[in-house]
């Protein structure tokens, strides 16, 4: 649920953040989290990664996205925040006394079976090949190469649509609006991924981002006239009419990053059109 403080403060006033009461407190299990190296900061005294650096400390915890535990099944222990993703993560223990983390789902709770295999019930948590699954069920963690792991909808609300079946491919409806085809033997996991409301979240002050890792952030209109975007008199700048927006190294923004044609065939509707906007141009009037 989402709670608001009162307005004792500028900084509560605006402060709107997620509460989790299914969430457990107590530490994780150390056998599933490992170090990680964190590269953003100052290198030689020079910034190495721009508005990133300072976050507080954080240990990375091993998810299972592949699911390969296969007809064993398992009971949630505990619902767990994990600071690496914007989703909400489960503890397994599973018959033979292993433990695993998963992505939890919106209505997983403490207590509840999962299991992934072939043929198991069409039950939230469960993970089966997407060719078993009815049309019309909402899945997330879908992989894109069988035994790789899941890759697709593995975000904070994220929920992929099964639409029908092509054959040897099933047609998938992304959050995006993308509809593609993915092959039917590829695992994908039933229901909707968890903490839905974490869009929603207000962070309220500076310092709350600060400690995630993120510094400020200076727009390029009103830098000066070493930024593309800056210098002038006001307002005046040089992106708009002037030009198309850049980057602080004079790079054009908003250029197509999608390299891979092979897989286009795969694409059934994109979630934009291909046809360029049209844009209007302006007149520089002297």
């Amino acid at each position: 649920m989402l709670k608001e403080y009162k307005p004792t403060t500028p900084t509560r006033r605006h402060t709107v953040l997620v509460k989790d009461k299914r969430l457990a407190k107590r530490p994780v299990p150390k056998n599933l989290i490992k170090k990680v190296k964190y590269n953003a900061g100052r290198s030689g005294g020079r910034v190495s990664t721009r508005h990133k650096g300072g976050r507080v400390k954080r240990q990375y915890r091993v998810i299972d996205f592949k699911r390969d535990k296969y007809d064993v099944e398992g009971i949630v222990e505990d619902l767990f925040y994990d600071p690496n993703r914007s989703a909400n993560i489960a503890l397994i223990k599973y018959e033979d006394g292993e433990r695993r983390f998963i992505l939890a789902t919106k209505k997983m709770e403490k207590g509840q079976n999962v299991i992934s295999g072939e043929k198991v019930p069409i039950r939230e948590g469960n993970a089966m090949p997407l060719k078993n699954i009815p049309s019309g069920i909402f899945v997330h963690n879908v992989e894109l190469k069988r035994g790789k792991g899941g890759v697709m909808g593995r975000s904070a609300g994220a929920a992929i649509q099964k639409q029908g079946e092509t054959g040897e491919y099933v047609q998938l409806k992304m959050p995006s609006g993308e509809i593609r085809l993915v092959r039917g033997e590829n695992y994908a996991t039933i229901g909707q991924v968890g903490n839905e409301l974490h869009g929603l979240k207000k962070l309220g002050k500076a310092g709350r981002k600060r400690k995630m890792g993120i510094r400020p952030t200076v727009r390029g209109v009103a830098q000066s006239w070493k930024h593309p975007h800056g210098g002038g008199q006001g307002k005046g700048g040089r992106v708009g009419p002037g030009g198309p927006a850049k980057t602080p190294w004079g790079k054009k923004q908003g250029v197509k990053t999608r390299k891979n044609k092979r897989t286009n065939k795969y694409i059934i509707k994109r979630r934009t059109s291909k046809r360029r906007r049209k844009v209007k141009r302006y007149k520089t009037i002297v």
